[in-house]
C-alpha cells in the first residue's frame, strides 16, 4: 500500500486538472452564448464567420462535457526531461493547458503519450516508470506503478506491481456497458491502434483478447490523428446488433470523440430498421453473392420495349409508334450504364425526341409546314400526352428498392423466370407476402437494389444542378471568412458551408449520414466481422470506396449461415467492389491478439476442449489469470426449476455482478418468467449492474457477463447455422464463472 502522502499528492494534481477542465468548459459556454447572440446584419460572409466560431465553441463544450469524471488515468515519469519540462507527464482523455499555455495533461492519442502503452523494462522509451491512477468520481482512490529504472526500487516503492491495473480492470464486475479500458491497453494492442489509416487492417483474436476495445480506441485515435481527412466524412462503426451497440455506446464519447456513426446490421439502409433475422436456410440464400446478379437481372427485366406497334393520341392526333422506336431509345439509354431510374430520364428524353421527329414527319407528309419552333410545341404536346406517358412508363417504370424486393418475394412466376437453374425449394425460401417487415438479411439486398436503381428525380436533375451551384457559392464565401478569421486548419470551408451557411445543413455528421444512403465514410470499423455475409460486405464496400477498414473478429466464432469462412473470403468480397471495376487484391495487413485478458484459464481450456472435440479451429490464446472451474449441472426433471436454482446460487456467489443466462430461442420467454420472481431480470436491450439477462446465443455475441449459465448447449447450437461455433461463443462470454446446465 503506497504512503498516504503519495495518494494525497496525486489527489491535489487531479483536483487541479478537473478545476482547469471546468474553467475551460465554462469559458467555452460563455463564448458560445456571446457568439450566438452577436448581431451580424445581413452580410452573408459575416454570418459565416460567426457560425464558424460557434461551431468551434460547440465542439469544445461537447468534447469537455463528454469527458465527465474520467479525465485523467495515468502518469509517466521521464528519465531525462528538458529543463523547461516537468519530470511527470499526466495522461488523460483530452489535452489541457494552463492559462500560460503550458501543458498540464497529455491527450492519450498524441505521440508523447505512446510510452504509456508501449514502454517496457527492456524498452523504456526514455521513461523511468508508469503510474496508473484509480479514480472514484473525481477522487483518486488508488495508484499502481510499473518501474523501468531499477534505481527507483527503494523503501518508498515497496508497493510496486507489474500489471495490477490491468488485472483489476478485467476482473471488475461487468456493468452492462463496456468498461473504458484506455488506461490498461497494452503494447500489443497499442501498436494496432496506432497503425496507419490506409488499407484494410484485419485484427484476428480469440475471445477475451480485447478486440472490441482495440476497434473503438482505434476509431478515436484515427479521428484525432487524421482529423482533417475524417471529420467531414466520419467513421462508421458496425456491430452485430443493437444490443451490442448499447453495450459499447459510452466508450467512444468517454475517449473524447463524438464524431462516430454507430450502426447495427439492421440499420444500414436509411428509412428501414430491421430487428429480426430470417431462418438460417433463407438467410444463407439472401447472404450469398449470387443475389447481386439476381437483382441485376431483376432490374433489367423491368426495362421491356413493346413487341408491336402502339397507337397514341397526341392532342387529337393519332400517331402509330413502331416498337423499334422505343427499343432503340431503350438500347441507347442502357448503353450509358446508368442506374435504372437515372437511365429512365435519358430514355424518356431520347424517346420524346424520336416521337417528336416521327410526329413532325407525319404532319409534313400531309402537307403541314413544320419549323423548329413548331417542333418544340409538338414535343411539349407529346410529353403531356397521357397515352405517351403510359407507353413510356410501361416500357421503363421508375422503381423503389422496397418495391423491387417485395415484388421479387411476392411474385413466384417472375422469380422463376429470373432463376431458371434454381430448384423450386430454393425459390420457396424467398417467398413472402407484400407488406411483411424486412429482415436484417434484407438490408443489403435493399441497398444493392437502390444502387442498381438510383434515385428518381422527376425534375430531370435540375434540382441537383441548382443545389451544386448554391453549394459552390457557399464554399467560396466560407473560404473567404476563414481567411479573414485566421482559423485555417481548425475549421474547413466544407464544414462552414455545409453546416452553418445560409440554407446549409445544421445536422451532425451522424444525422446526415444516417439519412443518406450514398454517404461515403473516411473509415469503417467492423466488429464481430466473422458474422457478415458477402452481400453485407458489398454494402460496406459502397460506403467506403477507398477501402479503409478496421476489421476485427475471430473466424472460429462465426455462426451466421452465410458468413465468410476465411479472411481471404472477406478480402475477395471487398475486392470485387473496388472503384471503376478494377481487379486485384485489396491492400491489407493482418494483426493477431494472443493474450486473453478477460476469461479465466479454466473457462478458456474448457471452451478449447469443446472446440477441438467438435472439429472447430480456434485461435490459440494465453489466459493471464486463473478462476473457478467450469461447473456442470444435470438438468433434472424440470429444466426451468433447475435453471432457477442455479441462477440463485450464482447470484449468491457473484453478488452485484451481471449474470447472462444463455438459452435456446424457444426458452427465452419461459426462462424470463421463471426467473422474474427471484430478482432483476432484464432483456438484452436493457442490461444493468446486478441484473440477470436472459438471451439467445446469437444475442450474446460480443457481450460479456461476470457469470454465464449456459442452458442446453445443443439447443443453443441448433438455433445457429454453425452449431459448434455458437456454443463456443456462449462458453466464452463470462469473466468469472461458467455453469453449464445439460
Amino acid at each position: 500500500m503506497p504512503e498516504q502522502s503519495e495518494i494525497d499528492r496525486e489527489r491535489r494534481i487531479v483536483s487541479e486538472l478537473f478545476a482547469r477542465l471546468d474553467e475551460l468548459t465554462e469559458q467555452a459556454r460563455v463564448q458560445l452564448a456571446a457568439t450566438r447572440a452577436e448581431a451580424v446584419g445581413g452580410n452573408h460572409q459575416s454570418r459565416s464567420e460567426r457560425d464558424a466560431y460557434a461551431r468551434l465553441y460547440e465542439d469544445t463544450v461537447r468534447t469537455l462535457q463528454h469527458v465527465g469524471d474520467r479525465l485523467v488515468f495515468g502518469r509517466l515519469e521521464v528519465a531525462d526531461p528538458p529543463d523547461d519540462e516537468a519530470p511527470f507527464r499526466y495522461i488523460g482523455r483530452v489535452g489541457l493547458r494552463d492559462a500560460e499555455h503550458r501543458p498540464m495533461l497529455l491527450d492519450w492519442r498524441v505521440p508523447g503519450a505512446s510510452a504509456f502503452y508501449q514502454a517496457t523494462a527492456a524498452h523504456p522509451m526514455g521513461m523511468r516508470a508508469r503510474r496508473h491512477l484509480t479514480l472514484d468520481g473525481r477522487n483518486v482512490v488508488g495508484i499502481d506503478d510499473e518501474v523501468f529504472d531499477p534505481d527507483l526500487y527503494d523503501s518508498d516503492r515497496t508497493h510496486l506491481q507489474g500489471e495490477a491495473a490491468l488485472l483489476a480492470a478485467v476482473t471488475a464486475e461487468r456493468t452492462g456497458r463496456m468498461t473504458d479500458i484506455v488506461a490498461t491497453i497494452q503494447a500489443e494492442q497499442d501498436r494496432i491502434i496506432r497503425s496507419e489509416l490506409e488499407g484494410v487492417l484485419i485484427v484476428q483474436g480469440g475471445p477475451g483478447t480485447g478486440k472490441t476495445a482495440v476497434a473503438l480506441h482505434r476509431a478515436a485515435f484515427l479521428l484525432y490523428s487524421y482529423r482533417a481527412r475524417l471529420r467531414g466524412s466520419g467513421i462508421l462503426v458496425v456491430g452485430p446488433s443493437d444490443a451490442f451497440l448499447t453495450y459499447i455506446e459510452q466508450v467512444l464519447p468517454s475517449l473524447g470523440e463524438t464524431g462516430v456513426v454507430m450502426a447495427s446490421l439492421g440499420t444500414l439502409y436509411p428509412g428501414v430498421t430491421a430487428t429480426a433475422h430470417d431462418a438460417p436456410a433463407t438467410a444463407a440464400v439472401k447472404g450469398s453473392a449470387e443475389m447481386a446478379d439476381l437483382l441485376r437481372r431483376a432490374v433489367r427485366s423491368r426495362q421491356v420495349p413493346p413487341t408491336a406497334a402502339v397507337v397514341v393520341d397526341v392532342d387529337g392526333e393519332r400517331l402509330e409508334v413502331p416498337p423499334e422506336l422505343v427499343g432503340e431509345a431503350m438500347r441507347r439509354a442502357q448503353d450509358r450504364g446508368r442506374p435504372h431510374n437515372v437511365g429512365r430520364v435519358t430514355f424518356n428524353r431520347i424517346a420524346l425526341d424520336a416521337l417528336t421527329r416521327l410526329l413532325a414527319e407525319r404532319l409534313r407528309e400531309r402537307g403541314t409546314t413544320i419549323d423548329e419552333a413548331d417542333e418544340k410545341v409538338l414535343r411539349e404536346d407529346i410529353r403531356s400526352s397521357y397515352d405517351v406517358r403510359v407507353l413510356l412508363n410501361t416500357a421503363w417504370l421508375p422503381l423503389s428498392a422496397q418495391k423491387l424486393i417485395e415484388d421479387l418475394y411476392a411474385r413466384p412466376a417472375w422469380l422463376a423466370s429470373l432463376t431458371p437453374r434454381w430448384s423450386p425449394e430454393r425459390r420457396a425460401l424467398l417467398a413472402r407476402a407484400r407488406g411483411e417487415a424486412f429482415t436484417i438479411e434484407d438490408i443489403p439486398l435493399l441497398d444493392e437494389a437502390a444502387e442498381l436503381l438510383g434515385a428518381f428525380d422527376p425534375s430531370g436533375g435540375s434540382k441537383k444542378r441548382l443545389a451544386r451551384a448554391a453549394h459552390r457559392r457557399d464554399l467560396e464565401n466560407a473560404r473567404q471568412a476563414i481567411e479573414n478569421m485566421g482559423v485555417e486548419g481548425i475549421v474547413s470551408a466544407e464544414q462552414v458551408a455545409d453546416a452553418f451557411a445560409e440554407g446549409g445543413d445544421p445536422r451532425t455528421t451522424a444525422e446526415r449520414a444516417a439519412e443518406d444512403r450514398e454517404w461515403t465514410y473516411g473509415h469503417i470499423v467492423v466488429d464481430e466481422a466473422q458474422e457478415l455475409s458477402p452481400m453485407q460486405w458489398r454494402l460496406l464496400a459502397r460506403r467506403n470506396p477507398l477501402r479503409s477498414f478496421t476489421i476485427v473478429g475471430d473466424m472460429a466464432q462465426g455462426s451466421s449461415p452465410a458468413a465468410a469462412r476465411t479472411w481471404d473470403d472477406v478480402l475477395g468480397a471487398l475486392a470485387r467492389r473496388r472503384p471503376h471495376g478494377a481487379g486485384g487484391a485489396v491492400p491489407h495487413r493482418i494483426e493477431r491478439l494472443t493474450v486473453n485478458y478477460r476469461t479465466p484459464r479454466q473457462i478458456v481450456d474448457a471452451a478449447a476442449s469443446f472446440a477441438k472435440a467438435s472439429g472447430l479451429q480456434v485461435t490459440r490464446t494465453d489466459a493471464v489469470r486463473d478462476g473457478d472451474e467450469v461447473e456442470r449441472v444435470g438438468r433434472g426433471a424440470d429444466l426451468l426449476r433447475t435453471v432457477e436454482e442455479v441462477v440463485r446460487a450464482e447470484r449468491a456467489r457473484i453478488g452485484s455482478g451481471t449474470i447472462g443466462v444463455i438459452v435456446p430461442e424457444g426458452l427465452v420467454a419461459s426462462a424470463r418468467a421463471a426467473l422474474a420472481p427471484s430478482g432483476d431480470v432484464r432483456s438484452v436491450d436493457a442490461p444493468r449492474p446486478g441484473a440477470t439477462t436472459v438471451l439467445t446465443g446469437a444475442a450474446a455475441k460480443g457481450l460479456e457477463f461476470d457469470g454465464v449459465v449456459l442452458v442446453d448447449p445443443s439447443g443453443v447450437g441448433a438455433d445457429a447455422a454453425r452449431a459448434a461455433a455458437a456454443v463456443y461463443v456462449a462458453m466464452t462470454r463470462p469473466t468469472r464463472r461458467l455453469v453449464i446446465v445439460d
